[in-house]
């Protein structure tokens, strides 16, 4: 089946294309053009209309074990007294699976990475991403924390040890890249820390932070792990952990890496104790390291709930918990908190906070390396994104958000004098080409012949806002998915992991381990196919070597 989208106005920074035209779509995948004597089969007008690749998110917490507690502690954020549209499953739920596909599709959405994805929870994780429709997944393994591991480190055994290891947990898990939280963090806390930064030892193990961050960025790098090593640094929210951030970046020594909603480390600490804006600090250091790639976690107001396996920052946060209900799980490697939060617009501490993720967008030296994130649900829920787009390409907007501002608020921070545009080229970069190229992805964020045919199609409106928040038209695959902001029906994707190889002898020592430890071996925590029937998919994409 040829499909033509016509007329639109195509915006493809791969390809240094900004030009009204044509799009040819045959069984799923973008053509440069029909063959001789080939007839479209179906015409989509998209004149006057804006056309992209699908939208990437790198960092949005969608699926597993946190994710369910958070549903069963607030209720009250996940009970909808409306009825869901027709079709939907779960008639009085939010932020359902089947919810969560649907909403991020109607953005233009096509891919989005869960990031944090413990080898203990797999299975459920998986499951769960299965469950969304329409969009395609992926999940980061979660290492760095986990006794195996600390002990290999501890032990000086080889690299290639230590790189088994990491491969063995990426394969067994099913992830697409690795992830690190406040690397040390969770066994520091176990033994009766509350604070941890880059340079301090855990108890019995004798690791610093930064070591224990080398030894991955050393295994991401010999097993070829396409992403970066994806990385949620210490001292999160803490005033003056603008110096974690600067550490962290020298510490991968030019290496690629990936800092995560880092709008939560852009705190400078005054005379006082408190805090202030340090996105120049944090923004400087980004352009003194070409080797590092961040999502900002861009914070919105209303109610929310923070999900996190940082167990140490989640129980030192619980005591703001709004409501004051919260969930600590103390696990073997990560543990993890719910706390719930609601950011104030009158709060000068929660404005702040806002300002502080714009500052970092529009001080950004580089939209290939600063990617649009609100943490989803730590900072807002991903349905904020057309809201912070209008806010980034239009100033007259965002001086209307900023004179409502407390005057404490802004003297912290410098947002006020900055006046950049983001461009639909830029948004193109950080929504669609950058996270591709971050993840490794190589057929989407473009549309160059060849690539799969995950296409939004945007009415050009004045308020981005509006434009942003229901597309005209999405296909996924090829397939008409969104229709005048309105899903079509429910199809699925696929989730993208790695399939790594490692020494058989790892395999061994990993089931000695598990079963010493737990009573169960390897296969108790495996994701096999057959556990998803014949409707879900993997697709394994190559590491680099």
């Amino acid at each position: 089946m040829l499909i033509r989208l016509a007329g639109g106005r195509v915006i493809d920074p791969v390809q240094g294309l900004d030009a009204v035209g044509d799009i040819y779509v045959r069984d799923g995948r973008i053509v440069a053009a029909p063959e001789p004597g080939e007839a479209v089969d179906e015409t989509h007008d998209c004149r006057s209309r804006i056309v992209m690749a699908g939208a990437i998110d790198v960092h949005s917490h969608i699926a597993g074990g946190n994710v369910t507690l958070a549903r069963l502690l607030l209720p009250e954020l996940h009970v909808n007294e409306a009825p869901s549209p027709d079709g939907m499953p779960f008639a009085h739920a939010r932020w359902s699976s089947w919810e969560i596909g649907r909403l991020y599709a109607e953005m233009g959405f096509t891919t989005v990475i869960e990031p944090a994805l413990a080898p203990t929870h797999a299975l459920q994780t998986h499951l769960e991403l299965a469950d969304l429709p329409v969009i395609d997944k992926g999940a980061l393994t979660v290492v760095g924390n986990d006794d195996l591991l600390l002990k290999l480190l501890r032990e000086r055994e080889s690299r290639d040890a230590v790189r088994d290891a990491v491969a063995h947990a990426l394969a067994a898990s099913r992830g697409l890249g690795l992830k690190v939280i406040n690397a040390g963090g969770a066994p520091a806390f176990k033994s009766n820390l509350r604070s941890f930064s880059f340079d301090d030892e855990v108890p019995h193990y004798g690791l610093t932070s930064r070591r224990i961050v080398t030894g991955l960025l050393d295994a991401a790098a010999e097993i070829g792990v396409p992403h970066p090593l994806h990385v949620h640094c210490n001292n999160l929210g803490v005033p003056g952990a603008t110096e974690t951030v600067r550490a962290t970046m020298a510490g991968a020594e030019g290496r690629p890496i990936h800092l995560a909603h880092i709008q939560f480390y852009a705190y400078e600490e005054d005379p006082a104790g408190l805090f202030r804006s340090g996105a120049e600090a944090v923004a400087a250091a980004l352009a003194a390291h070409p080797n590092v790639s961040v999502d900002v976690g861009q914070v919105m107001f209303g109610p929310t709930v923070t999900i996190s396996l940082d167990i140490m920052k989640q129980y030192s946060g619980h005591a703001h918990a709004s409501p004051k209900k919260w969930a600590l799980v103390d696990g073997d490697a990560e543990g993890g908190g719910i706390v719930p939060i609601d950011y104030r617009a009158k709060s000068w501490v929660n404005q702040l906070q806002w300002a502080i993720g714009l500052e970092l967008f529009l001080l950004s030296p580089d939209p290939w390396r600063c990617l649009m994130t609100t943490d989803h649900p730590n900072g807002g829920p991903f349905t904020s994104y057309p809201e912070i787009l209008h806010l980034l390409m239009d100033r007259g907007e965002r001086a209307r958000w900023i004179a409502r501002m407390p005057e404490e608020a802004k003297r912290r921070c410098g947002l006020a004098a900055l006046e950049r545009e983001y461009t639909l080229d830029e948004v193109a970069i950080m929504t669609r080409a950058a996270p591709a190229r971050l993840l490794g992805l190589a057929d989407r964020g473009h549309l160059k012949p060849g690539a799969v045919a995950d296409i939004a199609v945007y009415d050009d409106l004045a308020d981005r806002a509006a434009m942003f928040r229901a597309a005209r038209l999405v296909l996924k695959d090829g397939r008409v998915a969104v229709r005048d902001g309105r899903c079509t029906g429910w199809i699925f994707g696929r989730t993208h992991t790695l399939k790594p190889g490692y020494d058989a002898a790892m395999t061994r020592e990993v089931e000695t381990y598990l079963t010493d430890r737990y009573g169960v071996g390897a296969k108790a925590f495996a994701v096999p196919d057959d556990a998803f029937g014949e409707r879900h998919v993997f697709k394994v994409e190559p590491c680099s070597h």
